[in-house]
């Protein structure tokens, strides 16, 4: 009888708690009668051929890495569709590995990748994806995260909270732009978390949103802000902003694109950009207020998971093995009301496209709601309010009306 041999590959950028999985993944899957083949730097070299680069994983190898951050296996977002017959290859190297069973560990171009390979291999071969990113966008069911997705926001909480100190204490704003290339979540969670004064996510911006948009509703917190006292603040901006107004503006198109086509929107000025936009509004208001641009994202990346993730990825690697060894195939691993709930690649994969579906944060749910409620942003009751707005306009060095034509469009509920 051939030896079942699991092989395990990590795609995309990293997220807390990949060892988790590849640990219970192993001891599983070891203690279950199979050999574990773990593959270096994701799809790279067995999309050329090269099977030199995997390991043999033993229940000694990961018995306590569940608590590290980055990934013993590396990564890689290598696309094996950039490479020629790159997907055949895979299939061609994994049969030259004996690998009879393959979990991949990936964001939303893993997925797609896993689902893409599972037709090309057939029946040849059983494959289970297990979600990860800190964007949190994949739609897993019941609203559940993605691993990686909790320790990022805690992390993200706790240099904000320094970032709101260092603010208070040297009357300064801070327009942290955080990552999120598609939702707001990250940027969302961290600012209702931390208590910092607003969050700019793209969900909220119907059409298109230019960098003049964005810096209106900054814009307008900076004064409301001013007007009740404050010259401190700290503004969370999610990356996907970057990405929607890069298309117009050629001085945010200024790198590469990865792999599968995305601009590396860490690499992207975007704070700069909106830094100094602001600051020329403000001067022309007479306002002296010293603004900070800073980025956080690959800090939140590869730390050491907190429990939650630690918990959530060791339920995840098992049940990614117990999947494969009754037979289901070709599911995303996730749970669903604390049960485990695969879906299969053909429920979350957009036919058009053929890549995962995006999960945006809903802006009309009670969360979202509660979290804007506790931001400084401008309402339209302080717009109605005459003595509110006489206010506002005087800190803006506008009159009223000016500054209901300047403002007006971009007040919340």
């Amino acid at each position: 009888m051939m030896k079942r041999r699991l092989g395990i590959v990590v795609g995309g950028g990293p997220a807390p708690g990949i060892n988790g999985v590849i640990s219970s993944a192993t001891i599983a899957a070891v203690n279950s009668g199979f050999e574990v083949i773990g593959i270096y730097d994701g799809f790279k070299w067995l999309s050329r051929g090269d099977t030199r680069h995997v390991r043999h994983l033993t229940i000694a190898d990961v018995s306590r890495i569940h608590f590290t951050g980055g990934s013993i296996l590396s990564t890689s977002r290598e696309n094996p569709m950039d490479v020629p017959e790159g997907m055949q290859r895979i299939v061609q190297a994994v049969k030259k590995l004996g690998i009879t069973h393959l979990m991949t560990i990936g964001g939303e171009g893993t997925a797609s990748l896993a689902a893409r390979l599972g037709q090309v291999a057939g029946r040849a071969l059983r494959l289970v994806h297990v979600p990860k990113t800190i964007d949190n966008d994949i739609p897993l069911p019941g609203a559940t995260s993605t691993f990686g997705f909790q320790t990022a926001r805690h992390v993200g909480t706790y240099l904000v909270q320094n970032l709101m100190e260092d603010a208070r204490t040297t009357n300064r704003w801070y327009l942290v732009v955080t990552m999120g290339r598609r939702s707001g979540f990250l940027a969302s969670g961290i600012c209702f978390a931390s208590g910092a004064t607003l969050a700019v996510i793209p969900e909220e911006f119907s059409g298109k949103v230019t960098l003049a948009r964005v810096v209106d509703v900054l814009e307008a917190a900076v004064i409301k802000r001013k007007w009740l006292g404050r010259s401190d603040g700290v503004a969370i901006l999610a990356e996907g902003l970057a990405m929607r107004i890069a298309k117009d503006r050629a001085d945010l198109q200024n790198t590469q694109p990865d792999e599968f086509g995305h601009l590396k929107l860490p690499e992207l000025d975007f704070g700069r950009a909106v830094k100094e936009e602001l600051e020329r509004r403000l001067a022309r208001a007479g306002q002296k207020i010293t603004l900070i641009a800073k980025d956080i994202g690959y800090e939140l990346r590869s730390c050491n998971p907190i429990p939650f993730d630690v918990d959530y990825t060791r339920r995840l690697g098992y049940g990614a093995v117990g999947r494969l060894i009754s037979g289901e195939d070709r599911v995303i691993i996730c749970f669903k009301g604390g049960a485990m709930a695969p879906v299969r690649f053909a429920d979350i994969l957009d036919r058009k496209t053929g890549r995962v579906r995006v999960r945006h944060v809903d802006i009309h749910s009670e969360y979202y709601q509660a979290a804007t409620s506790y931001m400084i942003r401008l309402k339209h009751e302080d717009l109605r309010n005459p003595e509110t707005l006489a206010g506002l306009a005087k800190t803006a060095g506008l009159s009223p009306r000016e500054f209901l034509t300047r403002f007006q469009k971009i007040a919340v509920d």
